[in-house]
């Protein structure tokens, strides 16, 4: 049996030196033979085939940065649209809670990391894969046992690959929330300049950015400290998982054995070039397992930002529209107040007490009134109107216009028969014409110069340097509060809305501005409902206003004309007399 056995190896080793010398055989005729005499050319030769196959290298790169990087660059146009669109679609709330500096971060830094993520993986997340699959086919042909023996560290790895994963993950997101809030400082800090510079504040703020600047430091370093740690850790891992197998491979070689205590681990005995055969395909499924570690570390760091812009896009907005919603009344007769309740605390993002801002709220207002909403800070005056337009919606009770509820009507139809004034006048940076046109993009020329006259913008608009088409700067800034109110009023009144809301309109103006509102008011406010919320009560207001609604608490007090109220509402008289003093003073 031995002496059989040992022919058998005789004639493997015979064969297989034949097979190696019909190999040579055909290089030297079809390869070698091919080669110049001359060692210039040769040289020449070699030069020539080193420039040809860098320059087809080069090409082959070129391409799939660029079909890589277009396609990345596509995936993060479509999901930062997305994105802007479901921003768009959610309820004031919901975008007033989340902040302007955490929407601006997800939109810059998390899609940078997105589009950094999705750029250095496109390359390899394909090759390295089927080159490591390459390698484990042609390394089971060799030796299928040897192979297995190797993939011992198969389950070590993946739980490591996990756990810096998921630690990855969570390092991210937390270094994500810190540039949100240096994107909240760094806003605050310019929208407060003026205030800044007043009061000498500028060391306060340089030590709030310091301090989220090194926080964002400390958090980015930890990120830098795990991702180095991968790499290393997968090479590590994989050098054992080769030793694993080579070691008994050696065995092997070198006592010309197939089995270790037993274990029948090769069905021939193995040489030298198998061996180093089996090493290579080993060292091939480790490289790629190498490099697609950091791949890995990329793809946590991608689906961190990733997670964070699609809380965005999945968020659902508070303010729903009814599967058949109705078409606005063609005529208003009533708007309804009905029990309404309203709680920020309700709202999961707010960060308010539970106390409620309105409560049972009860209020009735005829087509063509004229009604003043007064009472104190914080008695729920403002947020009683902007229910309206459905800025938010209440927790119970119903508004109904016509005995319509407004839930059951379409959203935009609704809100483009609502005309706002607020006190926080919002202009875009562009010309004073398109600022006035956006009340109703549709308008001509000639109806925006009547809204502008109306108002009394054309007033002071000819006096500026291309008069309608001047350019009103960053949130209106190169004009006074008051034209900006004007501004604001005429794009309200271009809309041609049937309610009317002008909440504190006037608060923050000169009175000479608020003369020429109030007038453009009167002349305007015929045949519509109007909500004007103030503190304030004026004689220019008491003019023209049909019914006064006094709110203390969330709660409506009384209603009715001045002179009934100043003799049996005390809130009213308290609110008249504080008036008093704070003109006196």
């Amino acid at each position: 049996v031995d002496l059989l056995s040992e022919h058998t190896r005789q004639q493997t080793k015979l064969n297989s030196a034949s097979q190696k010398l019909l190999v040579l055989k055909w290089i030297q005729t079809n390869v070698i033979s091919r080669i110049p005499e001359d060692q210039f050319d040769t040289f020449a030769l070699i030069l020539g085939v080193l420039l040809i196959t860098t320059f087809i290298k080069g090409i082959f790169i070129f391409t799939q940065d660029v079909m890589v990087g277009g396609v990345v660059e596509l995936v993060t146009m479509a999901i930062r649209k997305e994105c802007f669109r479901k921003v768009l679609d959610l309820d004031y709330q919901s975008i007033s809670s989340e902040g302007t500096a955490s929407l601006m971060s997800r939109f810059t830094f998390d899609m940078q990391q997105l589009s950094q993520g999705l750029t250095l993986m496109g390359g390899k997340i394909v090759r390295e894969p089927l080159k490591a699959l390459a390698c484990i086919i042609f390394a089971f042909l060799v030796n299928w046992r040897l192979t297995l023996l190797s993939f011992v560290f198969a389950p070590l790895i993946a739980i490591v690959f996990y756990k810096i994963g998921k630690t990855l993950k969570h390092a991210s997101q937390k270094m994500m929330e810190s540039m949100s809030r240096i994107y909240k400082t760094l806003e605050e800090s310019f929208e407060s300049s003026k205030v800044i510079i007043a009061f000498n504040g500028a060391r306060k703020h340089r030590n709030r950015f310091h301090h989220e600047n090194k926080e964002f430091f400390k958090k980015a370093l930890r990120i830098l400290r795990i991702d180095s740690l991968t790499s290393p850790t997968t090479e590590m891992l994989g050098l054992m998982a080769i030793f694993i197998a080579l070691i008994p491979g050696s065995y092997l070689v070198l006592r010309q054995k197939t089995e270790i205590w037993g274990i029948q681990l090769s069905s021939t005995p193995m040489d030298i070039a198998t061996l180093s055969m089996m090493y290579a395909l080993l060292a091939g499924i480790s490289d790629p397992a190498r490099k697609m570690s950091s791949v890995y570390s990329k793809l946590k760091k991608t689906a961190a930002a990733l997670e964070r812009i699609f809380q965005i896009i999945d968020r659902e907005t508070l303010v729903k529209e009814t599967d058949e919603p109705q078409r606005f009344p063609a005529e208003v007769q009533t708007v309804k107040f009905n029990k309404i309740d309203f709680t920020y605390a309700q709202r999961k993002e707010s960060t308010r007490n539970n106390e409620p801002i309105l409560d049972g709220v009860n209020l009735e207002i005829n087509a063509g009134e004229v009604v003043l909403v007064v009472g104190e800070n914080g008695s729920g005056k403002s947020t009683l109107v902007n229910l309206l337009p459905r800025f938010y919606d209440p927790d119970k009770g119903n508004i109904f216009i016509n005995e319509v509820d407004i839930r059951d009507i379409r959203l935009k139809d609704l809100r483009n028969h609502i005309g706002v004034v607020s006190q926080e006048t919002m202009l875009f940076d562009d010309s004073i014409l398109e600022n006035i046109r956006y009340g109703r993009p549709n308008a001509s020329r000639l109806e925006i110069e009547s809204v502008a006259k109306k108002s009394h913008v054309l007033q002071f608009a000819e006096q500026l340097p291309d008069g309608l088409h001047y350019n009103v700067g960053e949130k209106g800034h190169e004009l006074s509060g008051g034209q900006r109110q004007r501004i604001a009023l005429a794009r309200a009144i271009l809309r041609n809305p049937d309610i009317l809301i002008l909440d504190e309109a006037t608060s923050a103006i000169d009175s000479q501005s608020e003369i020429l509102i109030h007038k453009a008011l009167r002349e305007f406010a015929p045949g519509r409902t109007v909500f004007i919320i103030t503190h304030s009560v004026g004689q220019s207001l008491l003019e023209f206003a049909n019914r006064i609604v006094v709110m203390d608490s969330g709660k409506v007090v009384a209603t009715g004309p001045h002179h009934v109220l100043v003799d049996s509402c005390p809130q009213y008289q308290s609110l008249l007399s504080a008036q008093v003093r704070q003109r006196s003073a």
